[in-house]
């Protein structure tokens, strides 16, 4: 039975997911109130697990870092640079290909989620309080220069993924 703390991440996930969905909900369109709302919660769900799920994670383990961890940062890295330049279907395409498997890296069985709550123990409220008052995430407006978008696709690249 999943915790709290991996009850709060995937509920997050689901959220976010629903907005993509929004935002791609016409075929070749791309919403952009729905859009905007996904990238701004996906940079602020990215945000609390670099800087709060694993580095709690490496400390609660000595020191090493989750199994996954590497994956999990290049995949970030990938999201990040995808929400750069204007979506264009593609780059949605793209974005939902990465979540596919990394979402699941996350919520599976003996994935990052089910981790943290194993690990937490005791300070499983103060690290759910810390994650629920995680600020947003400045949000810079897209950027449409080529450099940007070939970027995004040397990060989807680097982290194993297929730019769509």
């Amino acid at each position: 039975m999943p915790g709290p703390l991996y009850q709060y991440l995937a509920d997050d996930h689901e959220r976010l997911d629903s907005l993509f969905q929004r935002a791609v909900a016409r075929p070749g369109v791309i919403d952009p109130e729905p859009y905007h709302e996904f990238r701004k919660g996906l940079l602020r769900h990215i945000s609390m697990e670099e800087k709060i799920v694993l580095p709690a994670i490496a400390k609660w383990q000595g020191g090493r870092k989750a199994a996954i961890a590497e994956q999990l940062r290049l995949d970030h890295g990938a999201l990040v640079a995808l929400l750069a330049p204007p979506p264009t279907p593609s780059i949605m395409l793209t974005i939902r290909s990465i979540l596919e498997v990394h979402n699941k890296l996350e919520e599976h069985e003996d994935g990052l989620y089910r981790l943290l709550d194993d690990l937490a123990g005791a300070e499983t409220e103060t690290m759910l309080a810390q994650l629920k008052a995680a600020p947003p995430v400045a949000v810079l407006p897209n950027n449409d220069k080529p450099e940007v978008l070939d970027a995004a696709k040397k990060a989807v690249a680097s982290a194993g993924h297929e730019f769509q």
